[in-house]
């Protein structure tokens, strides 16, 4: 086991350093460096969040994202707060949809927002479209000086990006997932961390589902058991405040 992050099975977590935070998570606790440590924002855009979004258009309900958002915010707000990196995702395309690929390609096939435009013609160029009102990311969720922002034209963060590149240049190794869809972008990009070495972490309360709600549970079923493990903005913000807080009586 490397050195960065540590699973707790069976016995008490120990902090070895300052900069060491004990996350309460299920299967177990994880001991995580905090300066190794990414807070990872998942397309938290108009498109998937808000009224009149395309997950709403396409018949997605997104009524109760507003607590999400809250909760990301308080995850955001110490994770700044501990000098944690909070780095943003932005699902989309360019205006023409090049990027999201034509006929020849299972995204133009799959792609929710792609079949609702040839449905509804008068949609075309709206949705996830860069530029647009539906790309941008929600008011309450803004990006700050130091945090990273990175777009991304599929379902996970590590394909055709410069993520897994930004996270090496940084020493990351872990990542805690907030964000939209639980099922589809948070739960695809952790899933490809995981096979590239990286320690996946899912904020339950701070994610939300695209269709009914036994998706999130079999997510964070798959999470917990397979990929990654599972915890809360509660036992988030504590651990950061509890390290910052021994770390400065040290």
């Amino acid at each position: 086991m490397n050195s960065l992050t540590k699973p707790v099975v069976g016995h008490a977590p120990v902090r070895n350093n300052p900069t060491d935070v004990i996350l309460p998570a299920r299967p177990e606790s994880l001991v995580m460096n905090s300066g190794e440590t990414a807070l990872i924002v998942v397309d938290m855009q108009n498109a998937y969040s808000t009224k009149g979004g395309y997950l709403d258009l396409a018949g997605f309900d997104v009524s109760s994202t507003g607590p999400v958002i809250e909760q990301i915010a308080r995850a955001i707000e110490a994770a700044r707060a501990a000098g944690v990196q909070v780095i943003f995702f932005q699902n989309g395309w360019d205006s023409e949809y090049a990027e999201a690929g034509g006929p020849g390609s299972p995204n133009w096939h799959k792609s929710n927002a792609l079949k609702t435009m040839r449905k509804n013609p008068e949609l075309q160029g709206k949705l996830l479209a860069k530029g647009t009102w539906d790309y941008d990311l929600v008011d309450a969720l803004q990006p700050q000086p130091g945090d990273l922002v990175v777009p991304k034209p599929r379902y996970s963060g590590f394909f055709n990006t410069a993520f897994d590149s930004l996270l090496r240049a940084r020493g990351i190794r872990n990542l805690v997932f907030t964000g939209i869809a639980t099922n589809v972008c948070v739960e695809s990009t952790l899933r490809d961390g995981f096979f590239l070495e990286y320690f996946g972490v899912v904020l339950a309360d701070a994610t939300h589902q695209a269709g009914p709600e036994f998706v999130q549970q079999a997510s964070l079923y798959n999470i917990e058991t397979f990929f990654g493990w599972v915890s809360t903005v509660d036992d988030f913000c504590s651990a950061l405040t509890t390290s910052a807080t021994q770390g400065a009586s040290a």
